[in-house]
């Protein structure tokens, strides 16, 4: 794909640190923010529904945003009658659920008609505060930038906008017998790009991206990469592979090919299963210690199919080798890490792909497909492998390395905690002020604007 700027020059700048392609972060910081997230609630468990990695991102930069003096209050839809209106996720983080539709039974898709009732709830919250109680919103997700459009406007504040994924980058790159995006979602994210103040994208890329597909601006953009929480994900102690086999009841001398994820078709845990059925083809020794651990749950169109891995691995001949596991906590998830020879990221897009980076702090290598944000996530022969495609061959081949050569995923692992603790979240929060600001000085600066015209 061609990008009118040459946004993969852009790579080379500071891990953590801001790229702006328009105005600076010059300017006062907010105070509080509403930050939204319609779709998914921050306190819901990561792998399961539509819970995934854009949870984590707003659960972490919420607490580090809170960490340096900046409250945020995050808006989601209530999902259950015995949710409370408001629960303290962490000091200066507030979570606060909104009426919209049924509490439960609703997919993502049903949701954009649920949206008025979703900014009725949102617009009455402040209503009820003296004016001015927020200085700036921030909606993740096309769904949460069309209420957040609404209510910065309502308000007189700036609107920063984070996609996560884009309808039209999905559909470029659809998995076999997924559904694409409809047509709707694609005019709606075109309205928010058009309404938003700033965009933050997760790698260089995915700016271009916004411009190439959307129109977005060089001043409306900043690239700001998403952390990863290290006090949690780490390598652990001397050891630590050989403790947390012996927890999670996996033999000491397994080659351990993870998947970590929402089992959906966009994350194609299917290539991880035929790649490893070519593997134990090639080199039928290894049966004996093979063993694929997919930890996640139905999400998206995978719901329409929970059981289709299982007939997959059934169907391949792999059983004996393939481990179901329902999502776990990231304490827990953090030890799968550590046991894993090596993380298998197929997928066929991400816009960034925070599981990758989780996986290297703890010291084991990933395979991932040289995708969206795959490329910047992972160091490709130093802290694990990028992938051309999805055949599962190739994948094969990839993945026979990890399987042979102990001293290779040594090497890589120590790379990947290196390359990870670039990532930090305090860094990615400090950015992200940084945008907030510059967004408030451009508001202000259109705001005088007006003042003298009138």
């Amino acid at each position: 794909m061609q990008h009118p700027v040459s946004w993969r020059d852009r790579h080379s700048a500071p891990r953590g640190r801001l790229h702006a392609f328009g105005s600076s972060g010059r300017g006062r910081r907010p105070r509080r923010i509403a930050m939204l997230s319609v779709h998914t609630s921050p306190l819901h468990q990561p792998g399961t529904g539509d819970a995934g990695g854009m949870n984590v991102y707003i659960v972490e930069l919420a607490k580090r945003l809170a960490a340096i003096d900046i409250e945020v209050e995050v808006f989601t839809r209530y999902t259950s009658s015995d949710l409370p209106p408001t629960v303290e996720l962490a000091p200066g983080v507030l979570v606060r659920h909104v009426t919209a539709g049924p509490y439960e039974g609703l997919v993502k898709e049903d949701l954009p008609a649920q949206l008025c009732a979703f900014t009725h709830g949102v617009l009455r919250t402040e209503a009820g505060h003296r004016p001015g109680h927020y200085d700036l919103v921030h909606s993740h997700y096309w769904l949460s930038g069309q209420v957040g459009w609404l209510a910065a406007q309502r308000w007189g504040v700036p609107l920063v906008h984070t996609m996560h994924t884009m309808a039209k980058v999905k559909n470029a790159a659809l998995a076999e017998q997924d559904t694409p995006e409809p047509a709707a979602r694609v005019i709606g994210e075109t309205q928010v790009v058009d309404a938003a103040d700033r965009l933050i994208a997760n790698t260089a890329d995915e700016a271009g991206e916004l411009a190439f597909h959307y129109g977005a601006r060089p001043d409306q953009l900043a690239v700001v990469h998403p952390g990863v929480n290290l006090d949690l994900f780490h390598p652990g102690e001397p050891g630590a592979q050989r403790a947390a086999r012996a927890e999670l009841g996996l033999p000491q001398d397994a080659v351990v090919l993870l998947f970590a994820g929402r089992i959906q078709p966009l994350k194609a845990p299917d290539v991880l299963l035929r790649a490893a059925a070519v593997l134990l083809e090639r080199r039928p020794e290894l049966r004996e210690r093979l063993v694929v651990p997919v930890v996640g749950g139905p999400s998206g169109n995978g719901l329409a199919k929970p059981q289709s891995l299982q007939k997959l691995a059934a169907e391949l001949g792999i059983s004996d080798v393939v481990r179901f596991h329902p999502p776990v906590g990231q304490a827990e998830l953090a030890r799968w890490y550590r046991a894993a020879t090596v993380l298998v990221m197929p997928s066929h897009s991400e816009s960034f792909g925070l599981v990758a980076l989780e996986a290297q702090a703890c010291a084991t290598p990933v395979a991932a497909a040289a995708v969206g944000g795959l490329p910047v996530a992972v160091r490709d022969g130093e802290s694990g492998t990028l992938v051309d495609g999805h055949d599962p061959a190739a994948w094969a081949r990839a993945l026979e390395p990890y399987a042979l050569r102990p001293e290779l995923v040594a090497r890589q692992g120590v790379a990947a905690a290196r390359h990870a603790a670039g990532f930090g979240w305090s860094a990615a929060a400090a950015a992200t002020a940084e945008v907030y600001a510059g967004a408030m000085a451009g508001s202000a600066g259109r705001l005088g604007l007006r003042r003298r015209l009138v």
